[in-house]
């Protein structure tokens, strides 16, 4: 990728990442870490040994880039626990050992930049917004600059701000009556969320695009919300795959993208949940048996969430009826693996996508022109699917949120797939999903959105 502009290399300004330790959270902060790297500055990107090695090892194929320098911060054992597919809450609270353990990164991480402030003019920290504890020392040295990285829509973090500091302030729109944000997050995290406090108001770069958030990321920028005067850019940092049938020579393509070159343009459903969702056997059982029912092409992620160390222990196998794949296999496909999600929905086979609605599978979907049927499980997903549904018209639910702890049966899933993929109101919204899609890609470079003012913008704030 080569960045929009004529910039030399910086030696004197360091960047230092500091990403939470969740696959959503640690992609996005390696994959802007890669963008600001084509600037000709030097990235540091820090945490434990664990979460660097998964980040690496899961980074879509971004190529190894000299000007990341990765730091194995010391941490405590992180403790592996199960995923609880029984629990009534979706809430992963089985990575809780990792949010411990970096609770240590601390001091580590003010050694770190105070080594980097006698090297370097300007040491500038970019964090995970839920990493705020980690930074609060070394935003106070000497030649530091911060800045909060929100993993999440303008829109969903407008919502749960706006609510949490009392409403200040009437809000006109598409959407009435939001769910409670108590009902999605833990309390620390909306206060987390909400902070205005200390010197990580540099400024604050948002996850998103400004062609479908601009609206809310206005409505962030009142002082009402964030304070006195704070810079807000939106950075998306998503690297489209230009051409999802080449090899390029790095690895072997993944088995599923080669099912669906055979596939019909447009034919095939993808139905994923992400990392952080857990289902039981009943569930994922009648998952399998609509699609099944809706005789509509289907490729299946059918894996367990993600443990706080994912290589500390094997991964529970969810059971299917039996002989279920043996029955599909002319229409069907269940990855048990790691799944390529953006080379999958770049693929022109691929016509539906089944989702949890975390906020990196949204976007990803609004990139590619992919329509979504919308199962939001816990945290920000509930307001991104109202958001992709209600407001955008790229979607639609395959349950309403007051109805999340009822069993989600093969009927259900059998008619919400045939909806989205086999009517006419999937061809309306596959239409504006096509529409939205076109309209994001004319304001990010082929790259991604290295060329976008925002991030031209940014870089000359941080190199000024």
């Amino acid at each position: 990728m080569e960045p929009a502009g004529d910039h030399q290399d910086d030696l004197q300004v360091a960047v230092v990442m500091v990403a939470f330790p969740c696959q959503s959270h640690l992609n996005q902060l390696l994959q802007l870490s890669t963008m600001i790297a084509s600037y000709g500055l030097q990235i540091h990107f820090v945490g434990s040994a664990t979460h660097n090695r998964q980040a690496k090892l899961r980074s879509n194929g971004l190529k190894p880039n000299s000007r990341i320098q990765f730091h194995d911060l010391p941490t405590p054992p992180i403790a592996a626990l199960d995923p609880d597919p029984n629990a009534s809450d979706k809430l992963p609270f089985h990575l809780y050992p990792a949010v411990q353990a970096y609770a240590n990164l601390r001091k580590p991480v003010l050694g770190l930049v105070e080594e980097l402030s006698l090297k370097t003019r300007r040491v500038v920290i970019i964090y995970d917004r839920l990493m705020f504890e980690a930074v609060g020392d070394a935003v106070s040295v000497h030649s530091v600059e911060a800045y909060a990285f929100n993993c999440l829509s303008a829109f969903t973090l407008f919502f749960v701000r706006w609510e949490t500091m009392g409403k200040p302030f009437v809000v006109e729109g598409p959407l009435k009556d939001p769910p409670p944000a108590t009902e999605l997050m833990p309390e620390e995290v909306l206060q987390l969320l909400a902070s205005r406090s200390f010197k990580e108001r540099a400024g604050e770069i948002h996850n998103t695009s400004r062609s479908i958030d601009g609206t809310y990321i206005d409505l962030l920028s009142r002082e009402e919300i964030s304070g006195s005067s704070k810079q807000q850019w939106a950075i998306r940092p998503t690297f489209l795959q230009a051409d999802s049938t080449a090899n390029n020579d790095r690895k072997p393509r993944h088995k599923c993208l080669e099912w669906l070159d055979k596939q019909a343009p447009g034919s095939v459903i993808y139905v994923s949940f992400g990392t952080t969702t857990s289902f039981t056997n009943e569930e994922a059982r009648e998952i399998a048996i609509g699609l099944e029912q809706s005789k509509q092409k289907f490729i299946l992620v059918l894996r367990d969430a993600d443990k706080a160390d994912i290589f500390a222990a094997k991964d529970r196998k969810i059971e299917l009826s039996e002989g279920f794949e043996e029955r599909v296999q002319e229409n069907g496909m269940v990855v048990r693996d790691w799944a390529p999600q953006l080379e999958i929905l770049s693929h022109k086979s691929t016509g539906g996508f089944m989702s949890h609605c975390g906020w990196n599978s949204c976007f990803e979907s609004l990139l590619t022109g992919v329509p979504v049927a919308a199962w939001p499980m816990h945290s920000d997903q509930p307001l991104n699917a109202l958001f992709l549904t209600r407001v955008l018209k790229t979607g639609l639910l395959v349950r309403e949120w007051a109805e999340r702890k009822e069993l989600v049966t093969a009927s259900v899933i059998k008619n919400v797939v045939e909806r989205l993929m086999a009517s006419e109101e999937g061809v309306e919204i596959r239409k504006s999903a096509e529409e939205l899609s076109a309209a994001i890609k004319v304001s990010m470079d082929e790259g991604g959105e290295a060329g976008c003012p925002d991030m031209e913008s940014f870089i000359s704030h941080i190199t000024r």
